[in-house]
């Protein structure tokens, strides 16, 4: 190996959003997750909906308005009906 040319190669503390805490080593001091081992529904089995920003609620805003207002306008029209 060239020497001078390598980052520094240090321990490094690894922080999830479940506030599950590691050290391992790295090049940067401190990384940040959102998911890790501990919480990930792949590891863990349980099944959790994980969103990253905020797509779930912009698709509601976006899908779930449109639904409501259907049945509103379906509920409000008088249902046709066949004489014979």
């Amino acid at each position: 190996m060239k020497k001078g040319i390598h980052p520094k190669f240090q321990e490094c503390r690894v922080v999830c959003a479940c506030g599950n805490t590691f050290i391992t080593r790295s090049t940067k001091k401190e990384i940040r997750l959102e998911i890790c081992s501990s919480c990930h529904p792949f590891f863990t089995g349980k099944h959790k909906f994980v969103d990253t920003a905020g797509r779930v609620e912009k698709f509601y805003r976006r899908y779930g308005k449109n639904n409501q207002e259907e049945k509103k306008a379906q509920t409000s029209s008088p249902e046709k009906t066949k004489s014979k």
